[in-house]
C-alpha cells in the first residue's frame, strides 16, 4: 500500500451529499448496474443519495439537468456514469468540459493510467473527466461497471472527503 503526504490525507472521512446520472440509451432503472455500483459503493462510504437521474445520451437533455442539480443546494457532488467513449452518441465529454469552471485533469490521467493496468490499450477509448461547476464537484466514469467500480473505489470514494473542503474554500 502507498503512503500518502500527511497533510494530504487530513479530512478524507468527510462525507458529502451526492446526486447520481447515468446517461444510456439503452438503461433503465432495472438493468442501470453502473449507477447501481455507485449508489451501493457512495452510501457504503457514508454519502447521502439525494438525488438519482436516468438521461437519455441527448445534449439538451444532459446540460439541462447538469445546471439545475449544479444550483440545488442539497447537492455536492455530481456522480456520472456513461456517454465517456468516442461514438456518435458519446457526448458526456463534451458538454462537460463547456461546463466546468475548474477542470481536475489529473483524474483523467489517473483513471486511464489505471485502466490501462486492467484492460490495456483500450483504456485510451475513455474521458472521463472531473472538476468544479462552481462549488459542485462533478466527476464522469465510463458506463461499465467495472470502470464505475474502479474510478469508485482508487480515486473518487478515497479523496472526496478532502475534495469536498477544498471545493468550499
Amino acid at each position: 500500500m502507498t503512503a500518502f503526504a500527511p497533510d494530504h490525507s487530513r479530512n478524507l472521512s468527510g462525507t458529502g451529499k451526492v446526486a447520481v446520472v447515468t446517461l444510456s440509451d439503452t438503461r433503465t432503472e432495472k438493468n442501470d448496474t453502473g449507477g447501481d455500483i455507485i449508489v451501493e459503493l457512495a452510501t457504503k462510504s457514508g454519502h447521502q443519495i439525494v438525488k438519482r437521474t436516468l438521461l437519455k445520451e441527448d445534449p439538451q437533455q444532459i446540460t439541462e439537468a447538469v445546471q439545475q442539480l449544479a444550483i440545488d443546494p442539497s447537492v455536492e457532488v455530481i456522480l456520472m456514469t456513461g456517454g465517456t467513449g468516442i461514438s456518435r452518441r458519446d457526448n458526456t465529454y463534451e458538454i462537460i468540459a463547456g461546463m466546468l469552471t475548474r477542470q481536475m485533469p489529473g483524474y483523467g490521467e489517473l483513471f486511464r493510467t489505471l485502466s490501462y493496468q486492467e484492460i490495456g490499450p483500450a483504456a485510451m477509448l475513455s474521458r472521463a473527466q472531473a472538476g468544479l461547476l462552481e462549488q459542485t464537484l462533478l466527476f464522469t466514469m465510463p458506463g461499465s461497471p467495472g470502470a464505475v467500480r474502479l474510478a469508485m473505489e482508487k480515486l473518487i470514494l478515497p479523496e472526496l472527503g478532502h475534495l469536498l473542503q477544498e471545493s468550499q474554500r
